[in-house]
């Protein structure tokens, strides 16, 4: 992965927009993710589900708890993406009060299939979803990467976590800070 560009994909998200009426004052908002991590070092980290286990008691809170020691150390923005549509990652963020981190809805996985990270989670009723990784982004450019062993589509696995914790992303920012 380290030297190749960020996949140019459009992620379909929501953004609020006091000009729409009624309970759910949101509108639709393409992000086309060349534009979103150009010119900017970037943390990037993905799981396989908002709502699930592990995503939601370690690792996107482990990032949000990490977001301004990440940013001390060179990114400019910490991002999270996840298979999930944009409703769904809305309430998952309100719902940990996730406010650094930056959600971004892969509802279809097409960023995390250009990514080849794009795994069978149907023992567990998911579908396809992201297997476990993080990156460093410089430009658009992978500059760092960090991957849970194992990467398969039986569920063979315990869902590891822990070399895409925050502490390997920021002991690498701290070893290579920006020229």
């Amino acid at each position: 992965m380290l030297g190749r560009s960020i996949p140019d994909v459009t992620l379909k998200t929501r953004v609020r927009d006091d000009s729409v009426e009624g309970p759910n004052p949101f509108r639709w908002q393409e992000v086309s993710t060349g534009d979103l991590f150009a010119g900017k070092r970037s943390v990037v980290f993905s799981l396989p589900g908002a709502f699930t286990p592990t995503c939601s008691t370690e690792q996107c809170p482990a990032f949000e708890q990490s977001s301004a020691a990440l940013r001390a150390a060179g990114a400019d923005d910490v991002y999270c993406v996840s298979v999930n549509d944009a409703f769904v990652m809305y309430q998952w963020g309100k719902q940990l009060g996730i406010k650094s981190v930056k959600l971004l809805p892969d509802g279809s996985g097409d960023f995390t299939r250009r990514m080849g990270m794009l795994v069978k989670k149907d023992h567990l009723g998911f579908g396809e979803r992201s297997w476990r990784y993080a990156m460093v982004v410089d430009d658009g450019r992978i500059v760092a990467w960090f991957e849970e062993p194992g990467i398969n589509d039986a569920g063979e696995d315990d869902d590891p976590y822990g070399e895409t914790s925050p502490e390997p992303v920021l002991a690498w920012l701290a070893d290579n800070p920006r020229a």
